[in-house]
């Protein structure tokens, strides 16, 4: 059967919910500090924020309906998942806080691509009136290990009818020399043809999806200026951006 125009508008509710699979790197150096915190915490805020926007966004009355279904998994040399496997957000909701997260030692990307692999391959078949998936990826450094490409190249050919899988990736670094950077609130995004000097942000945008406009619109009521047809990469050089990045993760519309 035909799919018809991949849009990403189908409306994300309890009957039909968004999936998110959060990939975390714990690797040794996410443990370095970047405006006084360490990376790990940063990105822990970030998520726990984002993790509140979803249930206010699901939150009818005194009532959390299962707009979204997250799993969240560390890695370094393995993979960890935080939730006991995929949740709704209500479940997510009554557990409370996160666990603490650890900076370990390596950062073997490809291994976490592979294991969010697994889930889409197990989830996906039940998903056909939901909206596209989404990964989110936060990393702070180069892999070791298998190179990820290949395996988020595969990722991103999955779909439903709504549209193919998104990767969004955020860099948490602050070597990225980009004078925009300095104000996050008119910084205009990547686009596929922007140059770049870092080597490894130029691989996370060849994993990275084009930002749907659907996404984009909700951004922008948040008066960021993410321009059209950018890809769904960011460099956190800063919390701001750190939390936009998270912020981006759960614009899926829902109704």
């Amino acid at each position: 059967m035909a799919r018809r125009e991949r849009q990403y508008t189908v409306l994300a509710t309890q009957s039909t919910p968004a999936l998110i699979i959060y990939l975390i790197d714990v690797s040794g150096s996410m443990g370095m500090e970047m405006e006084g915190e360490r990376r790990i915490d940063i990105v822990r805020t970030a998520l726990l924020t984002a993790i509140k926007q979803m249930v206010f966004r699901s939150t009818k009355g005194s009532r959390i309906a299962g707009r979204y279904r997250l799993a969240i998994l560390a890695y370094s040399d393995d993979v960890y998942d935080l939730l006991g496997g995929v949740k709704s957000i209500d479940e997510v909701a009554r557990t409370g806080a996160l666990p603490e997260l650890v900076p370990l030692k390596f950062t073997d990307t490809a291994k976490a691509f592979a294991r969010a692999e697994q889930i889409l391959l197990e989830e996906l078949p039940g998903m056909d009136n939901c909206p596209a998936p989404l990964i989110c990826h936060m990393t702070d450094g180069a892999h070791t290990g298998e190179d990820p490409e290949p395996i988020a190249k595969r990722i991103m050919e999955m779909a439903v009818p709504d549209g193919h899988v998104l990767i969004e990736n955020i860099f948490i670094t602050d070597t990225v020399a980009d004078e925009a950077l300095k104000d996050a609130k008119r910084w205009k995004g990547y686009l596929p043809d922007t140059p770049l000097q870092d080597e490894y942000l130029r691989k996370l945008r060849n994993m990275s999806s084009i930002l749907p406009e659907s996404y984009r619109d909700m951004v922008l009521e948040s008066s960021y200026s993410l321009e059209r047809g950018t890809v769904m990469l960011l460099p956190g050089t800063s919390t701001e951006l750190v939390g936009l990045g998270l912020q981006m993760s759960a614009a899926t519309p829902i109704r």
